[in-house]
């Protein structure tokens, strides 16, 4: 079966891909499809996000089978100001990824409380038209700097460390990272209902 990861962030592409290996996907991208136009974010939650998404994709798609997820930090000491608009936030979309992270961690600088959690809303649009919602959440803390490199699009997982562990997401093995991240937890839930049906 194909199925096309609505998105245009190379490193979400990569992660969802390590997850759905295995079951005979043939998984396409929006640049493999020649789709150039980007979805509205227009929702106030996760979920209506990555239903947008995924209905965008699905419509460009030729009505393909479509995942997208829609994915953001809660700081609990920025309470308000990340989550659904986290890459929107502070140095704004248009930042290189570098950009965005310098940002951040200096915003993080005065912050005593460095709790957070990721959540991934993940959104499937089956061949049918039906669609499904899988969600992902992992609580952990922010380190003061980056620990490790990171994959492009994805800066916040270099300073991200999970509850329980001791290195950052993206300091982790893709085996590890894969099965305890909000991403993970979601395309995993998604793997599990595409092979029971």
């Amino acid at each position: 079966m194909q199925l096309l990861i609505g998105t245009g962030n190379r490193g979400k592409f990569i992660e969802i891909s390590e997850v759905l290996e295995g079951i005979g996907l043939e998984l396409l991208s929006p640049k493999d499809l020649k789709i150039a136009i980007d979805p509205e974010e227009t929702g106030s939650t996760f979920a209506e996000n990555a239903l947008q998404k995924a209905r965008h994709f699905f419509e460009h798609g030729g009505s393909m089978p479509t995942i997208a997820d829609d994915s953001g930090i809660v700081i609990d000491a920025l309470e308000g100001e990340l989550g659904i608009h986290t890459r929107r936030w502070g140095a704004g979309a248009l930042a290189s990824d570098e950009e965005w992270i310098e940002y951040f961690l200096k915003r993080m600088e005065s912050e005593e409380n460095r709790e957070a959690k990721f959540v991934c809303n993940l959104a499937y649009i089956d061949i049918d038209g039906e669609e499904h919602h899988f969600e992902g959440v992992c609580k952990g803390l922010i380190t003061p700097t980056l620990e490790a490199k990171y994959l492009p699009g994805l800066p916040i997982s270099a300073c991200f460390k999970p509850e329980g562990f001791d290195s950052v997401y993206s300091a982790m093995t893709v085996n590890q990272k894969n099965s305890i991240s909000h991403r993970g937890r979601a395309v995993s839930t998604l793997k599990e209902f595409i092979q029971s049906v």
